[in-house]
Order: C-alpha cells, then sequence, then structure tokens
C-alpha cells in the first residue's frame, strides 16, 4: 500500500499547484476513481493506509472533482479534521473499553458546544466549535433527528433549542466567521481557510455527507456492483472458486436474492458413490 500512498500525495500535490484552479479534467477523475477501486479490490484481503491518506483520497473525488472546489488548504483543513474526530474508537459500537458508540461522542460534542469556557482562548473555542458543527451535520446529518434540549422558562418546561441540520449550519457559519475574525487567525495562517469554511460551510457540509454515506457509514454500491460481476464474469472465464468466493461477498453486501441471481448462487452437484 505504500505504491497507494505515493500515488495520493502525488494527486495531493497536483491540486496544490493548480494554483487556485480546479484541473479535475476525465483523466484526473479515472485516477482518483481508480485508487478509490482498490479498496475493493480482493475483499477476502485486509488493506492498510494512514487515515489521512484516506481522507485525502475521499475529499479530492467527493469536494475537488465532485464539487469543483479549488483550495487545496481547506482540502488539507478537512481531512486533519476527519482525521482528528475519526481516530477515536468510541466512533464504532462495541469497540470503547465501555462498549460506548459513536452516540456518545455525539452527546461529548453537543455539550462541549454549550461550554465555551473549556477552552484556552476565544478563536480557538470559535475554530473549535466550528469544527464541531462541520462534523455533525456532514458526518452524522441523520443522528441530529429530534435531538432537542429541554429548559425552564416561565415556570414550565420547553423546547430551549432544537438541534437540527440548520441549527448546526447556522452556528457553524457563525463561529467559522468569528474565529476568522480573531487576530490569531493572522498569526496561525488560517484566516483564509476559515473565511471559506464560514462562506461556504454548506457546500462542506454537503461533500462531507457524501463521504459519509458512500465511504464512511456505507460502501459506495456501484463500485460493488461493478466488482461483484467483474469476479462473477472471471470465475466463468478462468473457472477459479475463488473469484466465486468473492463475487458471493460482494453480493452479501449488495444483499442480492439469490433469486434474483441463482447462476451466482448456483451449487455445484454432489455425487453420491454406490
Amino acid at each position: 500500500m505504500w505504491e497507494l500512498e505515493t500515488r495520493i500525495q502525488d494527486m495531493k500535490r497536483t491540486v496544490a499547484q493548480s494554483h487556485g484552479q480546479n484541473v479535475a479534467d476525465v483523466s484526473f477523475a479515472r485516477q482518483v476513481d481508480d485508487l478509490i477501486n482498490i479498496f475493493y479490490d480482493d475483499i477476502g484481503e485486509v488493506r492498510y493506509i494512514s487515515l489521512k491518506s484516506l481522507f485525502d483520497l475521499l475529499l479530492v473525488k467527493c469536494l475537488y472533482v465532485n464539487r469543483r472546489s479549488t483550495d487545496a488548504n481547506v482540502l488539507d483543513y478537512l481531512s486533519d479534521m476527519l482525521t482528528r474526530f475519526l481516530w477515536s474508537r468510541e466512533l464504532f459500537p462495541g469497540l470503547g473499553k465501555e462498549g460506548r458508540s459513536y452516540v456518545d461522542l455525539l452527546t461529548t460534542l453537543l455539550e462541549e458546544t454549550k461550554d465555551r469556557l473549556a477552552f484556552q482562548n476565544l478563536f480557538e473555542a470559535y475554530r473549535k466549535l466550528g469544527d464541531n458543527a462541520l462534523f455533525i451535520s456532514g458526518i452524522f446529518p441523520k443522528s441530529l433527528a429530534g435531538r432537542r434540549r429541554w429548559g425552564w422558562r416561565r415556570r414550565r418546561w420547553v423546547w430551549l433549542v432544537n438541534f437540527d441540520k440548520s441549527y448546526f449550519i447556522r452556528s457553524g457559519k457563525d463561529w467559522y466567521r468569528l474565529a476568522s475574525d480573531h487576530q490569531l487567525a493572522e498569526w496561525t495562517g488560517q484566516r483564509r481557510v476559515l473565511t471559506k469554511l464560514a462562506h461556504y460551510f454548506e457546500i462542506y457540509v454537503d461533500a462531507l455527507n457524501e463521504v459519509s454515506d458512500r465511504y464512511i457509514m456505507g460502501f459506495d454500491m456501484n463500485v460493488i456492483a461493478d466488482k461483484m460481476l467483474d469476479n462473477f464474469n472471471r470465475y466463468r472465464r478462468t473457472g477459479d472458486e475463488r473469484y466465486l468466493e468473492y463475487a458471493r461477498k460482494y453480493a452479501a453486501i449488495l444483499k442480492v436474492n439469490e433469486s434474483s441471481f441463482p447462476r451466482l448462487f448456483r451449487r455445484k452437484p454432489r455425487y453420491v458413490v454406490l
């Protein structure tokens, strides 16, 4: 996988050296798709790649190629943000020491969002709160439905805040804008990136929604379907049972019904010696 890491870094350099122009032509887009397809090849193998490089690749696909983004620094910022958040084992049910799931992480982020005193300075608070809003609305949009906070007002309990997607979009834009206006944004060299995150927040949320749906929380089903058919055709040409087994594994991910593809699930006849 070192070759794959190198190819991803070469692709990132191409984006960085484009001087604010989007160079994602047909050839470039095909190269990105080829790199992503590698992760779906040979489903029986375990493939290793740094989390940062993986997110670099997925963001180039979903943001640079699909949405014609032009800023390599924003791509790098978002990749670092995803790596920082998703490195936590608490995201995955049952993997934590106490069996905690990603819902616990969301709850923690929601609580942190309300506590600005936990940060060393306002710049760090605004920037981190913007990251929280972008991450939650981008990676876990479906988890926001029905998330509200009770509060005591006028001698009765009422809904004070509705933590839906629109709330995080509004809040995220405001927090990134406040961070970009802070003097530390200039000293840290992040003013331009934070300004773009504030102005185009919805676009970045939409790109992260695609990253989440197709690659983090699920699979790219179009690629899976192609891999299933490719392996089945290899089996028909070569008779190698390994390809048939791979095809069936891809079919299991797609939840293909045996009656709809009987040739894939046909069993060899068993002979009885009399």
